[in-house]
Order: structure tokens, then C-alpha cells, then sequence
């Protein structure tokens, strides 16, 4: 079984004083550059909260290597 490394688990390796690769470090640079830019856009709470939420979701869920992609650089 292959482990799937996520954000999230990213962000606990850096809490945890662990080293990450400079790949991981960027990765995690643009998945909160993504999130950012897409949050900062919604004026509506309810939108907000949903897309927020989504956003959780996919830290959790997607391998950090998605955020590698140009679509996010």
C-alpha cells in the first residue's frame, strides 16, 4: 500500500520540526497561495464557509504532488 502524503500531513512534519524537500516546501507554498487567492475573492459568508471547507478537504485528502502542477505556480 502507498502512502499518500498531503498537505496537511506537510504542515504537520514542519510543526513537528521535520524536514521537508524543497518540492514539499513549494508545494505547500502554493496550495496557501491557491487557497488564498481563491478565499479572498468571496464576499458572501455562506460561499466563504463552503469553499473554506472544501479547502480543508482537499489538504487532507489530495497528495501534495498536485500543487507541483503550473496551474498553481
Amino acid at each position: 500500500m502507498v502512502k499518500v502524503i498531503t498537505i496537511n500531513d506537510l504542515k504537520l512534519m514542519e510543526k513537528e520540526k521535520m524536514e521537508i524537500s524543497p518540492q514539499q516546501r513549494l508545494a505547500l507554498k502554493n496550495f496557501e497561495r491557491f487557497r488564498s487567492s481563491k478565499l479572498s475573492g468571496i464576499k458572501n459568508e455562506n460561499k466563504f464557509q463552503t469553499e473554506f471547507q472544501r479547502f480543508q478537504s482537499l489538504a487532507n485528502l489530495t497528495a501534495y504532488q498536485e500543487y507541483l502542477k503550473d496551474e498553481y505556480l
